[in-house]
């Protein structure tokens, strides 16, 4: 049993939904569980009021509730992307599925959740040895919506 799980707070009864997007992302990703609402709940009775999944290892829940709770991008999930192509991959899938842009490799999804689309490639170019190379890398990102590793190495380069 994973000691610490993160749990999602959903609108709309969109938890179960939100799993299986999440789940088709990845190869290593399965839905593990739900626990439905029962009668003088609040939701409907038999519905998800709870969804357990995996994603690399890691164990997500789902909760359904009311619209009181909001995300932001203070909080988000990191996605240590390899390459490029997983990068495009993953990007692709979220503005696809009704996702939007936010700046610097940040993408809410449908339901508001915040993912980071990271590779821990783009950490030589943002935190490289040479300093100048690693403002103009920093400098560039800000630019970005989703990370170009390229536009990174470019700019730590100098090109």
């Amino acid at each position: 049993m994973q000691k610490i799980v993160t749990n999602i707070w959903y609108t709309d009864g969109a938890a179960q939904e939100a799993a299986e997007f999440y789940t088709s992302l990845f190869e290593d990703a399965r839905i593990t569980g739900s626990i439905p609402f029962v009668e003088d709940a609040h939701g409907k009775a038999g519905t998800a009021m709870v969804v357990n999944w995996e994603l690399a290892g890691q164990q997500f829940t789902g909760i359904n509730g009311d619209a009181s709770a909001k995300h932001d991008h203070a909080m988000s999930l990191l996605v240590n992307c390899d390459g490029q192509a997983e990068i495009d991959r993953l990007w692709d899938a979220f503005l696809s599925n009704g996702g939007k842009e936010i700046e610097c490799g940040w993408i809410a999804d449908k339901w508001g959740v915040n993912w980071q689309v990271w590779s821990t490639e783009a950490e030589q170019y943002v935190g490289g040895p040479d300093k100048a190379g690693a403002e103009r890398a920093v400098k560039a990102m800000y630019g970005m919506k989703k990370i170009d590793l390229q536009g990174l190495k470019d700019a730590y380069e100098g090109r």
